[in-house]
């Protein structure tokens, strides 16, 4: 670790240090705001980046945590100073917030770098806030550490423990089929979503959430605790207190990313059968870091390490149950012949310490190498004629006698046609059908929205069919099942290979040889190509015309051609 910093060494202090007309401007408008000279002169400037918005459910308490972490920042002798960046609401925000994640990446990044800051704490957690807040701030270079939102408490409907997405799935399936009521379904909205935090199944959130604690980037155990726990507070003070030592150490991000790092994430990613999402978002992240990444090195790691967290979708339990069997640093004291203990984190020790002070409490919920709950890989990557670029698929989440199949095509262009299509209950479909959707990928969507765990039409639902092939160039959202092959590469709007398939051709896939394949030829493939004219994704103006302009494919990680890289940007003059 290099020297500490002295007060002049504070970047702040080309904002508030020196003697001249701009700050003179700086130091005054601070005190207009009522703060003491003696409360941010010579201290860390600890900038809180809060995702906190009245439309995010997941989010609803980081307002009062932004308070938390003052009160840390405070306590150790920094100047706390919150800055509101959009908030990307999974629920509401619409098409897609992934069409929003490399804005709020920008937002993040900007907003650090065109402040007076020496240090960040990033407050975010539903599915892309962690991933845009690493991004922006890994690329912006100062100190920061991650508080996650944490998952909410569990779900209770009729006796019965409900995760939510998953279980919104499944009892969706089941009302299709006849099982479920009108009335039964409309009582479950009232139990699934029982406190603010994030799902609580390891869907997109939890698993970034425990990506952003193994890679170093939060404190020991935060990632798992129930957003409604009072250890939510303590662990975001301490977050506080903890920044403020950050800079005076000069512990910035790059002594933290590394391929160590990154790879640790990736046998993490496996044992919690991670949600499919996570495979775009490391990616991103890593891009910023400086780190090569790819879908091969997924899939690289899917070979060797088995599933042993025992939650849903893959397993049995919720992220509340995770909490308390020991949370993530047991899991790593599982996993520890697997990991690069050596890792830094932002504790200023290595991953080891975080291990070596950890304990399973219940061995069924985290379970140990020889006994895992899955020996299916947590995650595969396809490759073959329809996607050259590779798709990917949970094997732990779908019905085993699908992960080697053959079946016709039955494809839709768009997704209302499919919509529309699933509930024909006259549809010439069965189960051993190949359900194909085109233009949902990056540009397609727009924005690679949640669409690929399509619905199964309801002729097969009453015939007790809960799963079949999917195939599509859109994610799935990290709660979801079933064999559902996705981020197709490249995707059918820029007129990859799956743009050429209509129903009836014959589609193959075999996840232990890791193969798609469609029937056809190249050349028919070109020239069918040729002949296929895309919907309309033309934008006049705006941020929808400039992501379709810029956005990489899934394989690359879908951040913008312009934001990768780990060049430096110049410090903002002050004249």
């Amino acid at each position: 670790m290099s020297a500490k910093k002295s007060p002049k060494d504070l970047r702040s202090y080309r904002w508030f240090g020196t003697s001249d007309m701009r700050s003179f401007g700086h130091r005054s408008r601070t005190l207009q705001m009522g703060y003491g000279r003696d409360e941010f002169m010579g201290k860390p400037v600890i900038g809180i980046i809060n995702t906190w918005s009245d439309v995010n459910p997941c989010h609803l308490h980081l307002r009062d945590r932004a308070e938390a972490v003052k009160r840390g920042v405070w306590a150790a002798g920094g100047f706390p100073v919150e800055i509101p960046v959009m908030s990307v609401s999974e629920q509401y925000q619409k098409p897609t917030t992934m069409l929003y994640r490399n804005f709020l990446a920008m937002e993040a990044e900007e907003s650090i770098r065109s402040h007076p800051l020496d240090g960040v704490v990033l407050l975010g957690g539903c599915d892309k806030s962690t991933p845009a807040l690493v991004m922006g701030a890994t690329s912006a270079g100062l100190p920061f550490i991650f508080v996650p939102a944490g998952p909410m408490l569990r779900g209770n409907w009729a006796g019965k423990t409900l995760g939510s997405g998953s279980d919104v799935w499944k009892y969706w399936a089941e009302k299709e089929a006849g099982n479920i009521t009108e009335a039964q379904w409309n009582d479950m909205e009232t139990g699934i979503a029982r406190s603010f935090g994030t799902c609580m199944v390891m869907g997109t959130a939890a698993t970034m959430m425990s990506h952003a604690e193994v890679l170093g980037l939060t404190l020991p155990g935060a990632s798992a605790i129930p957003a409604a726990d009072s250890a939510h507070p303590r662990m975001a003070a301490m977050a506080g207190k903890r920044i403020v030592e950050m800079v005076w150490d000069d512990l910035t991000p790059d002594k933290i990313l590394t391929r160590k790092s990154f790879e640790n994430a990736l046998v993490v990613h496996m044992a919690v059968a991670g949600s499919t999402n996570a495979i775009i978002h490391l990616i991103a992240m890593a891009g910023r870091a400086g780190v090569p990444l790819t879908p091969d090195d997924f899939d690289a790691f899917s070979r060797k390490v088995p599933v042993i967290a025992n939650i849903r979708p893959s397993g049995g339990f919720l992220m509340e149950d995770f909490y308390y069997a020991g949370g993530l640093p047991a899991m790593l004291k599982q996993l520890k012949s697997l990991l690069h203990t050596d890792a830094m984190t932002v504790t200023g020790k290595p991953l080891s310490h975080m291990i070596d002070l950890a304990q399973v409490y219940d061995a069924d919920i985290i379970r140990p190498l020889d006994k895992p709950v899955s020996t299916e890989n947590g995650l595969a990557v396809l490759r073959g004629n329809l996607a050259p670029g590779g798709c990917v698929i949970k094997p732990s989440a779908a019905e085993p006698r699908l992960l080697k199949h053959t079946g016709p095509a039955l494809v839709f262009e768009t997704y209302d046609e499919m919509s529309k299509a699933v509930n024909d209950e006259t549809l010439d479909v069965t189960a051993d059908h190949v359900m194909v959707l085109k233009n949902a990928g990056p540009v397609g969507g727009p924005g690679m929205p949640e669409w690929g765990m399509l619905p199964i039409p309801k002729k097969l639902l009453k015939q007790g069919v809960r799963d079949m092939l999917r195939i599509s160039d859109a994610r799935m959202s990290g709660t979801s099942y079933g064999a559902c092959v996705l981020h197709v590469a490249p995707e059918a709007y820029v007129r990859g290979p799956l743009a050429a398939v209509k129903t009836g051709d014959l589609i193959s896939v075999d996840v232990e040889a890791r193969s798609i394949s469609v029937n056809l030829t190249e050349a028919e493939i070109a020239a069918r190509i040729a002949a296929w004219t895309p919907p309309d994704r033309d934008y006049p103006r705006g941020w929808g015309k400039m992501s379709a302009e810029h956005i990489r494919q899934a394989d690359q990680g879908c951040d913008f051609d312009f934001l990768e890289g780990t060049a430096k940007i110049p410090e903002p003059e002050i004249h």
